[in-house]
């Protein structure tokens, strides 16, 4: 793996622990799902990508519930420091995620998050989701794919990862989805955002370490 100049987040499941409620809701009331979701934020996303576009009205009735997850939401106690720690080592944090604009924005200031990222994208701004928040942050900062990690911790996020040529790193919030997951494969994985700096400075310490002749 090259030295990583950037890392992309999704705030659902990387960032903060999100319910399940609001986003079947969503999946229900506004596409027609009927049963509720497993994996529920990916799978609506999914509804999302293949469905024709909401009218303006529902639109705002979608943000209105994606902001009452967001206030059900709670952040993981080491995010703020692993991202001072990150920004400190110049690393470039930017915000993938397929919430809305208005969503996000809650997020942020919710936690007070807002200044440890150089670019924050949405399905509003990058006009799509799944893959498209993660192209568009990538084209924005001009990074190259494969010095920069995505988290993930579903089969979807790892795979939307893949799917857009970046390195894939599991974050393994339970021991057995984790076990799971690791099957499918990432390129790496992590138990708790606090161990994020200390493998990317591995990386670089093993891109300098000479190769056998």
């Amino acid at each position: 793996m090259q030295n990583i100049e950037g890392v992309l987040f999704e705030p659902v499941g990387c960032l903060a622990e999100f319910g399940s409620k609001e986003f079947n809701e969503i999946a229900a009331t506004h596409y027609g799902q009927k049963k509720k979701l497993g994996s529920a934020y990916w799978q609506l996303l999914k509804l999302i990508q293949d469905a024709p576009a909401l009218s303006p009205a529902d639109q705002k009735a979608v943000e209105a519930l994606e902001i009452q997850a967001v206030d059900s939401s709670s952040v993981y106690e080491d995010v703020v420091p692993a991202l001072e720690e990150l920004q400190g080592m110049g690393v470039k944090l930017l915000i993938a995620s397929s919430l809305s604009e208005a969503a996000l924005n809650h997020f942020l200031e919710k936690f007070s998050l807002k200044n440890y990222f150089s670019g924050v994208w949405n399905r509003t701004n990058a006009g799509g989701v799944l893959t498209e928040p993660l192209n568009r942050a990538l084209a924005s900062a001009s990074l190259d794919p494969e010095r920069v990690m995505s988290l993930a911790d579903t089969e979807e996020g790892l795979n939307v990862a893949k799917e857009v040529g970046v390195n894939s790193i599991l974050m393994i919030n339970d021991y057995d989805d984790g076990r799971r997951l690791a099957m499918h494969p990432p390129t790496g994985g992590i138990v708790s955002l606090a161990e994020l700096p200390d493998a990317i400075r591995l990386i670089a310490e093993n891109a300098k370490a000479p190769r056998p002749s």
